[in-house]
Order: C-alpha cells, then structure tokens, then sequence
C-alpha cells in the first residue's frame, strides 16, 4: 500500500507545481525582488530642519546616486541616530565602492559633520557593508547625555543673565562671543602636545574649565546660536575651526579662537579682528598663515 500511496502523493505534488508553476514563480520573484524594510526612528531634539548646498536632508534612504549617498549621511547624522541601516540599490552599480571610500575619508566625514548640532556631532563612526548591498552605520557620539544636560543648563543660564529681549542677533552674538573669550584660554598643551587635563576640544572647556581649542570656541559658540535660532554652522580647514554665521541675509565668518589671542605675558585681550567678516576677506586677515584656507568646493554658503 505504501508502494501505491508515495508514488501518488509525489505525482499530485507534481501535478500542482505544473499548475499553478505561473502563480508560484510570481511569488518567488516578487519575495527576492522586494526591497528590504528600512526602518526610521524619530529624530532627535537637536536635528537641524534645514538644509545646505553641500549636504540635504532626505526621507530616501534607498541611494541612487553619490549625492543621495552623502545626503543619507548628512541625514543619519544630523537625526542624532545611533545607528542606522539601509541598502544600496542595483542600479547604483558603484554603490559600495562609494560607501567603502567615504567611510575611509575622515576629512570628508567630519566637513559632514560640522554641518550638524554639536550634540549630534560623532566622536566615532564606523561603516559595515557588503557586497549584498546592506550598509550599517554607528555612531559613538562626542558629548555624553549628562554633557549634554550640563551644557544646556549653562547654557540657559548665561543667556538669562546677559541677553535681554530687546537685542539685535547681533547683539547677542556679540555679548557671547565677550564671555567666553573673557571667561577662557587658549589651551596651549593640547594643542602643541595633544595632552590636557582638560575637555579643551568640546565646548566643556570653555563653559566649565576656563580652557579651549579651536573646536571647544566653534562648539561652545554654535549651542548659544542653536538657541538664538540663528542659522549657522562650523567650517573647518586643515589646521583650523570656527563658525559660519547666517546673519541680515548673509553668511560672515566668527572666530572665537583668534579674537582670543595668547599674547607672551599673559596677559587677556579680546579682539574684533575675525568677528563676523567676509569670507573672502579671510585671507587677508591671516597675513599668510592660511589658518582659514577653507575647502570651497564643500562650504559652498560662504
């Protein structure tokens, strides 16, 4: 009976699959030809709605092309995601051989960077792909939940005691950019030895220790920005930092770091010197040291 019975169970199986092979073969093609699930979270508090001509936000997240890769980026970072997945598509052949160059390309990862919060800044990030086209950012980010709970607090607290609601962006821009050249120093140990004992680097230093490098004046001055609502960003060169500011209509040049110069007796001065100029008038300022010789092709605003 079994003899009878397995043959006939097998032919029946066979017979089905001859029917219906059309319908079965749809499905199989319509399951591996489905784009896999990308899945987006909220973005954070400090995500910037705005966007620039390097770099645009975007809710595509299946990349065609080399601009729409880095606007993934931009996107990923600028949403404060920790981590993020999302898949290259066949028909961006290249789709990988970009994604492996530009994980490899800190320069160019941290220009992308300066376009976001500080708070959504990295201090890592690391890409996984393969060849299937899955790609895996993580993001270690710069400043800490308790950072960013202590900066804000500062933060709100300088600006109840020295803005007044009656100030131009200028005004306000200007009395910051007072307190904090006269409430810090140039941290010379970090920046000749990379050894401090302070957070120079973040906007730590010159908020709480009195201490900062070019990064520690740009962060600092960018979160009273944020909270001014004044369109702005960081520009970096290959030996400096500071800020962009969009202000009547325009973008000028901010530079905590230089209007705070280390002089040989040690004595504080504050200067006006790089305080929301031209860019072009940049150079002219650096007297040659090339300290502001920004990558044009990037900061494209300015």
């Amino acid at each position: 009976m079994k003899k009878i019975v397995l043959p006939l169970i097998l032919c029946t199986i066979l017979l089905t699959v001859i029917i219906f092979q059309d319908n079965i073969s749809l499905k199989i093609i319509d399951l591996l030809s489905k784009e896999p699930e990308i899945i987006v979270k909220e973005k954070n508090a400090y995500y910037r709605d705005y966007n620039f001509e390097f770099v645009q936000n975007t809710n595509n997240f299946t990349p065609y092309s080399y601009q729409e890769l880095l606007n993934v980026i931009y996107t990923i970072l600028n949403s404060g995601w920790e981590e993020f997945t999302f898949y290259c598509p066949q028909e961006y052949t290249e789709c990988i051989n970009d994604v492996e160059a530009i994980s490899q390309d800190n320069v160019l990862l941290t220009h992308i960077n300066n376009y976001t919060h500080p708070f959504n800044n990295f201090e890592n990030i690391k890409t996984s792909y393969y060849e299937s086209g899955e790609v895996t950012i993580s993001i270690d980010k710069l400043y800490s939940e308790t950072d960013i709970q202590r900066l804000n607090a500062k933060v709100d607290s300088l600006i109840e005691q020295l803005i007044t609601n009656n100030m131009s962006d200028y005004d306000k821009i200007k009395t910051i950019h007072d307190y904090i050249i006269n409430n810090t120093k140039y941290d010379q140990a970090r920046n000749q030895y990379n050894d401090s004992q302070y957070h120079s680097n973040t906007a730590i230093g010159p908020l709480f220790e009195g201490y900062a490098i070019c990064s520690g004046y740009a962060d600092a001055m960018e979160l009273f920005l944020e909270k001014f609502n004044i369109k702005s960003f960081k520009v970096a060169s290959e030996l400096h930092i500071w800020n962009s500011v969009y202000i009547n209509g325009e973008y000028k040049q901010l530079d905590l770091t230089w209007d705070d110069p280390v002089t040989s007796t040690g004595e504080d001065y504050i200067y006006y010197k790089y305080f929301l100029v031209d860019a072009e008038d940049l150079p002219l300022l650096d007297n040659e040291t090339n300290q502001h010789d920004y990558d044009k092709s990037i900061y494209l605003e300015i």
